[in-house]
């Protein structure tokens, strides 16, 4: 079908909830998409941190096609091949002791909220449930995980939302300290913030914050589903912080493009939940494991996130010598990167990067945000960093 077509029976049939750019994908290969008329694109956008290992992988095209021949879901009533593979395969890489799955990462934070606060009601018998999380922010778009963002934005329309939720200073120790009163049960933290702007986290600061909650029984909580799964060059983000989580949730790029979400939990919080206390009906079928198992092998590997590493300070460093006045600053962890820009109206320079053939996304109120596939290419890299230079200069 052309662009007009698709287009047309958009509007007539999907709810109008996306902003989207006048692009009608069809093919993939690599860090490359192709739309329908066959223009070519760089894909700095990678479903928004989904397709970690590119498009048309080819060991992940196996492993889909192979498990689709077999058994799609079960539901976790009985057990399945993929999903024990993946758990294990998952912890073992993260450190981890045990896994829940998921579908997504609004669902694995509901979760890791769920499990923190079973812990708690454990603990104090109820009195303990409020969970503190970061000013900028973002959780999910379910109404507890909206609640948990800490970006008013979120918060129209949608009330009433969940009780015990409070946000604090990013950076700022001494008001963590302030609101971890009797009733505090988690804290809960981005390594790096994205949809506020990509912003890294000061590590002497999440140092002092797990020191504190470790020291008060508040359980230390990250959210990995956009930093996580190699996005940052290494497995969690968290790794490069020098801390040791009590829970971890992760998504995007688990699944390499297939719908899968997690729930990681450490030796204390291992056992808390029993039977009946949380499920899910597509969370961890057959399909989205296998999927999930060739991402594990292929990212939880030194010389992967070594590379993730490498291409992301020469991509961040190669932005930096466009030397464009626009650009106020460069910053990100791998292959997550935010470039700020000296105005509040980015439009224009996304349908200008994609006119010339690079795809980009937005963060924040000035940021373009860039989460290539982890597999991209430094010619890619170069294509893109070209066609920058000619926006950005314009």
């Amino acid at each position: 079908m052309k662009f007009e077509e698709i287009k047309e029976l958009d509007d007539a049939y999907v709810m109008h909830t996306y902003g989207r750019y006048p692009v009608a994908l069809e093919k993939g290969a690599g860090a490359t998409l192709f739309d329908t008329d066959g223009k070519s694109y760089i894909d700095l956008n990678a479903g928004i941190g989904v397709n970690c290992l590119g498009h048309a992988n080819p060991a992940l095209v196996a492993a889909i096609t192979e498990q689709a021949g077999k058994l799609l879901q079960a539901s976790n009533l009985y057990y399945t091949e993929p999903m024990v593979k993946a758990a294990q395969k998952l912890v073992n890489a993260s450190g981890m002791k045990k896994v829940f799955f998921a579908n997504s990462g609004a669902e694995a934070n509901e979760g890791m909220l769920k499990l923190a606060r079973k812990y708690a009601f454990q603990k104090s018998g109820g009195t303990r449930y409020k969970v503190l999380t970061l000013k900028g922010s973002f959780h999910g778009r379910t109404l507890a995980a909206l609640k948990a963002t800490g970006q008013e934005r979120f918060h129209k329309y949608f009330g009433p939302f969940p009780d015990g939720f409070s946000y604090i200073e990013p950076n700022d120790i001494e008001d963590l300290k302030a609101h971890a009163d009797e009733n505090v049960c988690a804290v809960v933290m981005e390594m790096v913030q994205g949809e506020s702007g990509v912003c890294p986290l000061d590590k002497t600061y999440v140092k002092e914050a797990e020191a504190y909650c470790k020291a008060h029984d508040i359980l230390f909580l990250v959210d990995e589903v956009q930093t996580g799964v190699g996005r940052c060059g290494s497995f969690f983000a968290y790794e490069q912080y020098g801390v040791a989580p009590d829970l971890v949730s992760t998504a995007k790029g688990l699944g390499g493009g297939v719908p899968m979400g997690a729930v990681l939990s450490a030796e204390k919080c291992a056992d808390v939940f029993e039977p009946g206390d949380h499920g899910t009906t597509f969370g961890g079928n057959a399909l989205a494991a296998a999927a999930a198992g060739v991402v594990v092998d292929t990212v939880g590997n030194d010389a992967f996130l070594s590379e993730v590493r490498e291409k992301g300070a020469y991509f961040m460093e190669g932005i930096r010598k466009i030397g464009s006045a626009h650009v106020k600053e460069v910053r990100g962890l791998g292959l997550m990167i935010g470039i700020e820009m000296d105005m509040t109206e980015l439009k224009p320079y996304i349908e200008a990067l994609t006119e010339k053939g690079v795809l980009a996304i937005t963060a924040g109120k000035n940021v373009i945000r860039l989460l290539p596939p982890l597999v991209i290419s430094y010619e890619e890299i170069n294509t893109a960093l070209a066609a920058m230079k000619e926006v950005f200069t314009a």
